[in-house]
């Protein structure tokens, strides 16, 4: 099944996952993290529930990633993998478990973390019991059109440097890759130590659903996507009446049904101090795929006040990520990042992040009118 994405300018974008048909409408201005706005937004400002599950605190930084000693996995497919350690491997077990579960634990390291045990446990309380075993690690051939990119070397720092960019596409293979199988750059280069990253190499990766970001060469465009809804539709019956539930104490966001079922949870980064979470019920307005944004520096309290509006490029390492999910509550939304691994662990202007893949993932399982609680 396809995601289709539709914006107000009609254009159409898809994404292959689950079921789902979003019909945008006009959004409003968001708040967004890394003072961005989306371009198709002009901003003036800075920026009874389903009951959440409980999940641990959230530690101040990131755990330690995969152990420096990590050499090459080897033969995936429950044969002996040299070089990882038991411990490591079942905690990879753990990881694309959940991940394949849809109780995503972030990005995936083989060291586990705070991510990871508000999955365990969201999983557990969801379905009564832990995710079975499975099959941790799996092969994949680079492609020619991996190879191809376009890559942007370096990606700036400074926003009026990324507005002179034509995209702000992966920084390398290695980038590209760790993003597409759910992992921490690090573990990806621990698994593959020999790899030399050019087509034709053949490495090993997290045995997870491929991400394929929106955009890119390698995502199929949708058979459907010229396709226009019926009046009136706001949402395919897959999405009618799910319910979004963030959590700014446990940093979490489940997704769940009309019966209180939970279908998704994933990590997330809300609010600071200056910008909290907006908290309340709203609801989805429409979601935009590999949306441009304009930036506008007087909207932030860290704006710097040297700098002018500018645009900034889509791609993945645009600071909203690959999907914005505009909300009701004006200036805010739920969307992606270009910094993955910092997930659960950081801050951000007052709105949502997830992952680039479980932005996405919940872009699926939403449409417009979709109620959003922020506690």
């Amino acid at each position: 099944m396809e995601l289709i994405l539709l914006n107000k300018s009609g254009m159409t974008f898809s994404y292959r996952f689950v079921p789902i048909f979003v019909v945008a409408t006009a959004f409003s201005t968001p708040q967004v993290s890394s003072a961005q706005t989306p371009a198709n937004k002009s901003a003036s400002a800075p920026a009874p529930a389903p009951k959440p599950m409980t999940t641990p605190a959230v530690p101040a930084q990131p755990p330690d990633q995969a152990g420096a000693d990590m050499a090459q996995a080897g033969a995936p497919g429950g044969k002996a993998t040299a070089g990882l350690d038991a411990k490591t491997r079942d905690m990879l077990s753990t990881q694309v478990a959940l991940d394949r579960a849809g109780f995503s634990p972030g990005a995936i390291d083989g060291s586990g973390g705070a991510n990871t045990d508000r999955a365990l446990t969201a999983y557990r309380q969801a379905k009564n019991g832990a995710p079975a075993p499975t099959e941790p690690l799996s092969t994949y051939t680079i492609t020619a059109e991996d190879a191809a990119g376009p890559f942007v070397a370096k990606i700036p720092a400074d926003m009026m440097e990324k507005s002179k960019l034509s995209a702000l596409g992966y920084s390398s293979m290695q980038e590209l890759l760790a993003e597409r199988f759910h992992a921490s750059p690090k573990l990806l280069q621990r698994l593959n130590p020999q790899a030399k990253w050019t087509q034709g190499d053949v490495i090993t990766v997290p045995n997870v659903e491929p991400f394929m970001a929106p955009g890119s060469k390698t995502a199929k465009p949708a058979a459907a996507a010229t396709a226009k809804p019926a009046a009136g539709a706001t949402a395919k019956p897959a999405t009618a009446g799910n319910v979004v539930v963030v959590d700014d104490k446990s940093k979490s966001l489940i997704v769940q049904t009309a019966g209180g079922e939970v279908i998704f949870h994933a990590p997330v980064t809300t609010g600071s101090q200056n910008d909290p979470l907006p908290v309340g019920e709203w609801k989805v307005n429409g979601v935009s795929a590999n949306p441009t944004f304009n930036y506008n520096p007087k909207l932030f309290w860290d704006g710097d006040p040297t700098h002018a509006k500018a645009k900034i490029p889509a791609g993945p390492n645009n600071p909203v990520g690959v999907v914005w999910i505009d909300l009701s509550k004006e200036h805010y939304g739920i969307h992606g990042t270009p910094e993955p691994t910092r997930i659960g662990y950081t801050e951000s202007h007052g709105c949502i992040r997830l992952t680039n893949w479980d932005a996405m993932r919940v872009a699926a399982l939403v449409g417009p009118g979709t109620k959003v609680i922020l506690k």
